[in-house]
Formats: structure tokens, sequence, C-alpha cells
């Protein structure tokens, strides 16, 4: 009898399967939770706990997707950990996930999941493909030979779940082996043959358009020249899609700001409501169309099947830095946000290489830098064609995110020589079969993205805008007698608490051609790299009120040299500045949690800030003479 029954506590079921199995789309289907899909190893890397709906509390425990419960990497020996009872109770119950089309390859972990002695199912996954492919599995063969239930379903459309819902609210009463399979790895795996022998009446045939569509994707020039027509058109529609919703966006906020201008006044209030929250947040949440472009244009890619082919393809590229795929697959979360990347190294067996990757993750262009770079390319890059139609500003956010691909992997290749040292295990790719998702799915991919930026700006980016508005305010300095409206706003801001912040810092700054403002934006964003863009909304809001920010970047003027404030040396040595520095405390605090240590999220931020004003110096002094010649 089952722990739980004992002492009514809720029922635990543990899921486990092999990576790209259909484990946590399962997952999803059972408790409606949304929990990040993916296909390739790596993604799941923490334990995900839903509840389900039974007659009886019951939770089911999404474990990260593992080959055999033997751990080479954090990933699968938190599997271990979690069936132990180290982390948390131990499950009841254990449902295995395997993949109808290629069971074969799951029968091995299956033997060890059975030798736990404990109540076990097995959960066939794509049993659509399966017969798609002229395959077919004799399920009541396959559960005596098994001597455990097994249910076949399709996760994303939802057959056999409620069968599955059935069997997994009485645990207690699923039949069991009578004896535990061999523990040897040969005899293993000659019990595996023996039971699919028995139930696998015809092999299911190639996935005939994944198998012709991989000649090309997969060739070793096609297909790099393909990834990069990919990486091209994506960054083309991130600017020739998005800037119109942006613009729309940009002019509803800007007509909200009006409107509780009109009715608050120029009172404290009236500043706080519109140059603090509004100027602050909304200056963030402009950018939404683009950042919702980037993640679903991702998400699309990753659920047909493409990103696996692409590890594939870049693996090579890695393989010279010294990195491996499972490096690339951390990598590839670091576009959306270094945290979950960094959290991603877990599949990592090699502990050199998972530091290594660790420590130039940062690099990766992460979503929160994209609301800085489409400012300013927005602003100073002109939206013109070149090359046939190719946009200019699409070009340039292009060059950007290569630029920081290309330093994290000679960063890498140099640490792996310099600092850590160590050998690279084997890394395994599973290539899925290439699947259209479901509108559904993807759709509430894009969403759940677009919802943890919404929280993110009305929490953290609300928080930074409220403190730096009172920043900003006080102390309230009286500008001398005589001086213009927007000339006495202009004093009142430079002598602020913030303003002389910045000016303090200004030296620091000045040779890479950043003003007091700029700098003040720089020290800022380490709380969260957007806040670069709600820094300068509101120091312009409160200096230029009622005008556009891009405007505003565009018209400033020094008012003691005369010359603009953002030339071209100055921009580009700006976003040159966000390409390699770490502004982000989060980064550093999910560093220091993985890495157990304050030196490696020290050393990070140190080597990344010199790179960062070295490069930045350096674009700096270039245009500057490419300007003056």
């Amino acid at each position: 009898m089952s722990a739980a029954v004992e002492t009514g506590a809720p029922l635990r079921l543990g899921l486990l399967g092999s990576p790209n199995s259909g484990k946590t789309t399962l997952f999803n289907a059972l408790t409606g939770l949304r929990a990040r899909v993916g296909n390739y190893p790596g993604v799941t890397v923490e334990r995900r706990e839903g509840t389900l709906e039974l007659d009886r509390p019951a939770v089911i425990i999404d474990l990260p997707g593992t080959y055999s419960l033997d751990p080479l990497s954090p990933d699968e020996g938190l599997v271990a950990r979690v069936l132990a009872g180290e982390i948390a109770p131990a499950p009841d119950a254990l449902v295995a996930v395997a993949d109808a089309c290629s069971l074969e390859r799951s029968l091995l972990f299956v033997a060890q999941l059975l030798r736990q002695d404990r109540p076990t199912c097995l959960v066939l996954t794509m049993a659509d493909e399966l017969a798609a492919r002229g395959g077919h599995l004799d399920l009541p063969q396959l559960e005596a030979a098994l001597g455990i239930p097994v249910v076949a379903v399709v996760g994303h459309k939802g057959r056999g779940i409620g069968q599955l819902r059935e069997l997994l609210a009485r645990p207690e009463s699923w039949s069991r082996p009578p004896l535990p399979p061999p523990e040897a790895a040969a005899d293993r795996a000659a019990w595996a043959d023996s039971v699919l022998s028995s139930a696998l009446r015809k092999r299911p045939g190639v996935h005939r358009i994944s198998e012709a569509l991989d000649r090309v994707f997969l060739h070793p020039v096609l297909g790099s020249a393909i990834f990069a027509l990919v990486m091209l058109v994506f960054f083309q529609l991130i600017f020739r899609w998005a800037i119109p919703a942006m613009n729309l966006l940009d002019q509803a906020l800007g007509a909200a700001s009006a409107a509780a201008r009109a009715a608050l006044g120029s009172g404290l209030v009236g500043d706080f409501l519109v140059d603090g929250v509004l100027a602050g947040v909304g200056a963030v949440v402009v950018f939404l169309p683009q950042i919702g472009l980037l993640f679903a244009v991702l998400y699309l890619l990753e659920d047909v099947g493409y990103m696996a082919r692409a590890a594939f393809v870049i693996d090579r590229v890695m393989g010279h830095a010294g990195l491996e795929g499972r490096a690339f697959v951390a990598l590839l979360s670091s576009y959306a946000c270094a945290v979950p990347g960094i959290m991603a190294t877990r599949s990592i067996p090699s502990p050199r290489d998972r530091l290594v990757t660790i420590l130039v993750a940062p690099l990766m262009t992460c979503s929160a830098r994209l609301p800085v770079y489409a400012l300013l390319i927005a602003a100073f890059v002109p939206a013109v064609s070149v090359l046939g139609g190719l946009g200019v500003q699409g070009l340039v956010l292009l060059a950007l995110y290569v630029m920081g691909a290309l330093a994290a992997l000679l960063a890498a290749m140099l640490l792996r020589k310099l600092l850590v040292r160590g050998e690279t295990l084997p890394f395994t790719l599973e290539l899925p079969p290439y699947r259209l998702p479901t509108l559904r799915v993807w759709s509430l991919q894009v969403w759940g993205s677009l919802w943890s930026f919404l929280r993110r700006a009305g929490s953290i980016i609300l928080v930074a805008s409220i403190v730096l508005w009172f920043l900003l305010s006080f102390p309230r300095v009286e500008a001398p007698s005589g001086l213009p409206e927007a000339e006495a706003r202009s004093y009142a801001l430079e002598h602020s608490l913030a303003g002389r912040a910045g000016h303090a810092l200004a030296p620091v700054f000045e040779p890479l051609g950043f003003d007091w403002k700029i700098t003040l934006g720089l020290l800022a964003s380490f709380a969260a790299r957007e806040v670069m863009v709600s820094t300068l909304a509101q120091i312009y809001a409160t200096e230029q009120q009622g005008r556009p920010l891009r405007e505003a970047l565009r018209d400033d003027v020094d008012p003691v040299s005369g010359r603009p404030v953002f030339t071209p040396a100055t921009v580009a040595s700006l976003l040159v500045f966000f390409v390699f520095a770490l502004q982000c405390l989060s980064t550093l605090a999910v560093m220091r949690r993985e890495t157990n240590s304050w030196r490696w999220p020290a050393f990070a931020l140190g080597y990344l800030f010199a790179l960062a004003y070295t490069a930045s110096f350096a674009t700096y002094t270039l245009v500057s003479a490419l300007g003056r010649s």
C-alpha cells in the first residue's frame, strides 16, 4: 500500500522519460499548466509539480528528461535524488513515458524503473504517428510482457488522457511484474529485446518527410547556409512586422500620458504618474510586439523540430570552441533570458563544459536587450533597404546578435584553454520527426512568455521606475531666475540625486562618448537591462515634457558644446557596450547559485565589463574618426 494511502497525503506521481518523449506535453495535458516544451535535451532542468483532477488529491512531478538512472549530469542526478526522497517525499508511483515510434530506446530505462519496486505504468505517446507510419504495437501483449499497465495517448490532442486519468487514480491496483528485469546491462538489453519482439507486430516506417528534409538541413554546407538564411529572415521580420504595432502602442501610451497630464496637472502627483510610472513602464511595454514576434518565431522553430537540427549543425562550429551540443541548448535558451539558459547547463555532464557555458551565457543576446537595441536602432538607423530589399535596421540587429554569439564562442575557447581544464564527455542528440504544433499549444507558449515580460514590467521595472522618479525629483532645486522653462527643468534634473550620481560617474564613461544621462541609464540597468529604456524615458519626460522618446533622443543637444548628445559614434558605442556587458543582477544571482560561489560571478562581471568597455571605446574612437574624415 502506498504511503499516500496510509497517511492521507496527496498521491505523488513521478513523470519520467527520455528527452523528446512527449513527457512535458503530457504533463501539460494532465495538469493544464503551460510548462516549457522543447525538442532537445536540457529544456526541463528542474522538477515541476502540478495538481491532477482525480477523485483524490494528487500531485504529478515532471522530472528532467533522462536516458538512465545512472546520472552523468546534474539534471539526471536530480531524477535519482527525487526518486530516493532526498529533495521531497519520494513519488508513490511512477509514470514512465516513451515515444511509441521508438520504444526500443526507452525499454532499458523502463527496466531500471521497474527495479525501483513501486507501482509503475507506461504511457506511449505519439500513438497517431505510429499508425501514420504503418507501425503496430500489441498493447495487451506489451502489458503482459512488462507486467504493468500500458496506455497509448496523443498528448497535444488530448486522446487517451481520460483513460490515463482513471488509471492514475488507483496506482495501488496496478499490476506488478512478478520478477524485476535483470540488473546487469547486457541482461537488461536481452530482456528489452524479448519484450519488443513479443509486442511489436510491425515496425513503423521511416518518417519520409523528415528523412528528405534532413538530407538538406543536416548537410555540412547547405545546412549551415540555411541556418544563416533562417536567422537573416528572423531578424528582418522583427523590425518589418513589429514596427507598425510598436508605433500604435507608442501613440496610445502618448495619448494616455497627455490625458493624465491634462487631468492631473503639473503637480507632484501628476509628475509621479506621468513622468514616473507611465513614462518608465510604458517605454518598455511599447516593445511588446517585437518581443512577442521574437518568441513566436523561436517557439515555432523549436516545435517543428528545426532547432534540434540547428544544434546538430552548430555543434560542428562549437566543437572548435571546445563546447558540445548540450551547450548550444543552454546558449539558445539564453536568447530568451540568461537565467534559464544558465540553469539549462545542468544537462551538461562535464563540469568543465558546464562552467565555461555559464561564464559565456551572458554574451548571448537576451530578450531584455531587445528594447534597448530596438529603441536606438529605430531612432538612429534609417528604415531603408539594401541588397534587394533587406532592411538596414534588421541587418544591424542581426549583426548585434551575431557579435554576441561569436564573442561567446571566442570567450569559451579562451576560458577552456586558460582557466578551466577537464575532459569533454560524449554528446547524444535525438532528432525528432518534423511536426506542426497545434495553434493552441504554440499560442499558449508565446502568451506565456509575453505574460512573463509583462509581469517583469509590472514588478521590477515598475519598482525601478518609482525609485528612479524619486531620485530624479528630489531634492527640489529652484532654478536661477530668468531661465526658460525647458532649461529650468534641465537645471533641476541635473541637481537631483540621480543627476548628481550621473555626473559623478560620467568621467568614467566619457571616453566611450556617454554623457551623464546615458551613464545613469547604465547604472540603473543593473536592476534589469530594460530599465535603461525606462530611465532614459523618465529623464527625457521630465526634461522635455510631451516629446516621444525617439524624437527626444534624436534632438538632444549638449548645452555646452552645442553638439548632439547621441552622435553616430555614441549610438554605436552604446550598442556595442550592451552586447558585451553583464548588466543584470538576476544573472549574477543565478550564477552564484549554480556555481555555489561568488568567485565565478565576480569573474564574469569583471571580464565582461572589461570586454564591453574596451570594445565600446574602440568603436567610439573608430566611428568618430570615420565621421571626421
